[in-house]
């Protein structure tokens, strides 16, 4: 298969239908929950199933800007440079849509919109730095200073990832611990084959839906610089 068929045909076409699979998933596959009294849970509990996805896909994201930058520098690469910028605006929107999902799902499951706990306040601290990222790219003046200082800025700023994703580990934190309990306090965990397939599909789905964007995103980004070097040539 051809790289064009990968990105323009078969990559979209998986992506949409793997997508597809997972909200039909959430809707009809998985099981009625129940609350701790017994109580059947209404829908708000399924948010979660997009919710955690997301979370991981940012984290994702985040990560690959992380080691392109660490490349680049290395190389002086500026392929390495045109996937830190890609995966940064496909990644800042999914720290949006963190944001987004686990305001709706605490004000179904507690109540508030938010709370200054500390996975809501790591997780809004995320986004600004990778907001803060596009930024100083958009500010910065000079193709390699641009790159160089956003590749210095995107390796620094990586310590906002694992200082998120352990946060509910280091500080006492309203949000439940989802994997790695072992205090049996019940605080968090996934019992039964249907919802950890559904969460294992969705992880899935939402990987794939960030690749397919990262990858439209850099033959973009490619492109207009192609365009810029013959208008420079033109002049």
């Amino acid at each position: 298969m051809s790289e064009s068929f990968l990105r323009d045909k078969f990559l979209p076409v998986l992506s949409a239908t793997t997508m597809l699979l997972a909200i039909g998933m959430i809707i009809f596959y998985l099981p009625d929950m129940k609350g701790a009294s017994g109580e059947t849970l209404d829908m708000s509990f399924r948010i979660f199933y997009f919710h955690m996805p997301i979370a991981i896909t940012s984290y994702l994201a985040f990560t690959v800007i992380f080691f392109s930058s660490i490349l680049f520098l290395r190389t002086g690469k500026y392929g390495y440079d045109i996937l830190s910028r890609s995966a940064s605006e496909v990644g800042v929107i999914f720290a949006f849509l963190v944001l987004a999902t686990g305001s709706i799902w605490a004000r179904a499951t507690w109540g508030w919109y938010w709370v200054w706990e500390p996975r809501l306040t790591t997780s809004l601290a995320l986004f600004l730095v990778y907001v803060a990222y596009i930024v100083l790219r958009q500010a910065v003046d000079g193709v390699d200073k641009r790159a160089r200082l956003a590749s210095v800025f995107g390796i620094l700023g990586f310590i906002s990832v694992p200082l998120s994703f352990l946060s509910i580990r280091l500080w006492r934190s309203a949000h439940p611990l989802m994997f790695g309990d072992t205090s049996g306090s019940g605080g968090g965990g996934l019992e039964g084959t249907s919802l950890q397939l559904t969460l294992l599909v969705n992880v899935i789905a939402f990987t794939l839906l960030f690749i397919t964007l990262v990858v439209y995103k850099m033959r973009n980004e490619q492109m207009e610089e192609r365009a810029d070097e013959i208008r420079a040539s033109l002049d």
